[in-house]
């Protein structure tokens, strides 16, 4: 079984409009932003829907939500004891069979850390997929509305409940971009083979399908554009850094609050001998310069 043999560097541009696409439990489930008043959307979140998306493809997934699993098993722990014939005391055996078995432990890596009655056990296995967190282009107006249940959860029913109010909170209008990485060397080390970046490829091109909820009504958040730089090198013909800074997205000039796509201008630096595939469905203008 032949692994990646050039690396790859990816980049995704997706809008969202009227929706939460990744709340802060540290500040009130309100739409992450950063000190800039950027909106965020952190990785782990990202690798979440596109664990979503592989699972939909069929794929066997490790680390599965306990909303959107497939199997019984009510911890990670259980799944791997469950799943794999390997024990954590042979580790070469048990990262290689673990590796195999699910395309999450092979792209994104894992940590499989559990409690023993002779102490502790953990073998940490590093995947070759880096994703970025998500930035809005231009900072993001987030707007909140004050709820309320017509039952109360609790009681006779006589008088409303104090968890009968609540608060929503969404981003009005934004426009966001992350990047990402696979690196030939660590694919070694996992067993993850070409056919696999192809998997993550084909996710990033569906990463909102069948993701809405409550927070992100349907068609909320789109996908714009996929750009993958597949090099031919193993160790790049460029640095992930210089492929990265070659995609920009701005808001238009004279236009201060963009509120649709249109109002933005984006922009792709070519880079000889590296031309990426690019994935726009909706024929959004990439001006190449």
């Amino acid at each position: 079984m032949e692994t990646l043999k050039n690396k790859i560097d990816f980049a995704v541009v997706f809008s969202v409009n009227g929706a939460n696409p990744n709340g802060d439990p540290l500040n009130g489930n309100r739409p992450r932003t950063n000190y800039d008043g950027l909106g965020e959307l952190s990785d782990v979140c990202i690798k979440r829907k596109i664990r979503n998306r592989l699972m939909e493809a069929g794929k066997a997934i490790f680390v599965q939500s306990d909303d959107n699993k497939v199997d019984d098993y009510r911890s990670l722990r259980s799944r791997a004891e469950g799943e794999l014939i390997a024990e954590m005391n042979d580790e070469k055996k048990f990262r290689e069979e673990a590796c195999k078995k699910w395309i999450d432990v092979r792209a994104f890596g894992q940590v499989f850390a559990y409690k023993g009655d002779g102490g502790g056990v953990s073998i940490g296995i590093r995947g070759p997929v880096s994703i970025h967190s998500a930035f809005s282009v231009v900072p993001v107006s987030v707007s909140s509305m004050q709820i309320t249940k017509s039952v109360s959860g609790e009681g006779d029913g006589a008088k409303k409940a104090s968890d009968t109010m609540g608060m929503k909170h969404r981003v009005d209008h934004g426009v966001y971009v992350f990047y990402g990485a696979i690196n030939p060397q660590l694919a070694s080390k996992t067993w993850f083979e070409d056919k696999d970046a192809e998997a993550i490829h084909d996710a990033l091109k569906k990463l909102f399908d069948n993701d809405s909820s409550s927070a992100r009504p349907e068609g909320s958040m789109e996908v714009i554009a996929v750009l993958w730089w597949q090099h031919n090198v193993k160790h790049g013909q460029y640095s992930s850094a210089v492929v990265h800074r070659s995609l920009s997205a701005v808001s238009k000039e004279g236009v201060a609050d963009p509120k649709r796509i249109e109002d933005y201008s984006i922009k792709l630096k070519s880079l000889s001998g590296l031309t990426p595939e690019i994935f726009n469905p909706t024929n959004v203008v990439i001006d190449r310069v």
